[in-house]
């Protein structure tokens, strides 16, 4: 029955589809309201569930304690490189990295987490949490079964009546690639929350399928992509997609404050309320 299916982003591998339509939900609903609209049932509302692909396997369900020593990746360096170059710009109180230093030695690597830990954003997240999201992105970009596993987890809970689909995170990604390679669905409407689908040569460029003459494949049959970023968000490095899939993406900006890059701050927005409803 779900008309609506909502994607998650990093940081879920000890959740699960239900427990995070719990979560979502209510948030939902609360940015329809916002919007003059509502959602006839729940049972409209269903979750994609992934995270469990990242959940560490064996007796211990305790994430590596990951440190500076473990960043060695060149693709992890360089997206922590970003990712402090966009902190510093976004909060004062982050000192920028040189002009033409990359997170690639040891020590900038433990510079660049310094830095991070000191920006509002990343205030609450522990170095080694951290160090595993970056990671977590890396495999899905990377790892083939791992990605095919993904998008066959949003691909099984889009139905024939699913009309939205609502994205945040690395979710978007996944979703993005997802209905690109799933022409048949009836998604009429895409709403992507804190992307990094505009990150150029890191994730743009690695798309599949990949971008032709510097633009992304549109999502077939999508009639309206909504794309909502907080100004603060970190994240969502590229605010505006329309430089990347075209001039018809919707670029919304909102305020979560503290909490930039928080799903449900933006599951509560009247913008994200006003784009789900384009599908009601």
């Amino acid at each position: 029955m779900s008309k609506i299916v909502g994607v998650h982003g990093i940081g879920h591998q000890f959740s699960g589809a239900h427990s995070l339509r719990d979560q979502w939900l209510p948030a939902l609903q609360d940015g329809l309201e916002r919007a003059g609209c509502k959602l006839e049932s729940p049972d409209h509302f269903a979750c994609a569930f992934y995270g469990d692909l990242f959940r560490p396997s064996g007796k211990s369900v305790m994430l590596p304690a990951y440190d500076e020593t473990d960043v060695i990746d060149p693709w992890e360096r360089e997206l922590l490189d970003e990712l402090w170059r966009e902190a510093a710009r976004i909060d004062p109180k982050v000192r920028a990295p040189g002009a033409n230093t990359k997170a690639y030695a040891p020590d900038v690597v433990q510079k660049a987490l310094r830095a991070l830990s000191q920006s509002a954003f990343f205030a609450d997240i522990a170095e080694s949490a951290l160090i595993f999201d970056l990671k977590q992105v890396r495999r899905y970009l990377n790892e083939p079964d791992v990605r095919h596993a993904a998008r066959e987890c949003v691909k099984q809970a889009i139905l024939p009546q699913t009309r939205v689909v609502v994205a945040h995170s690395l979710g978007s990604v996944i979703a993005y690639e997802a209905l690109c390679a799933h022409p048949a669905s009836q998604v009429e409407v895409f709403v992507t929350l804190g992307s990094p689908l505009g990150i150029r040569n890191l994730i743009f460029d690695k798309l599949d399928p990949g971008p032709q003459a510097g633009l992304g494949m549109w999502p077939p049959g999508v009639k309206h992509w909504v794309n909502i970023a907080d100004s603060g968000d970190v994240v969502a490095l590229v605010k505006d997609l329309g430089a990347g899939f075209g001039p018809n993406v919707v670029n919304r900006s909102v305020a979560n404050n503290a909490l930039a890059h928080d799903a449900k701050r933006y599951l509560t927005s009247r913008e994200l309320g006003e784009a789900v409803a384009l599908g009601l």
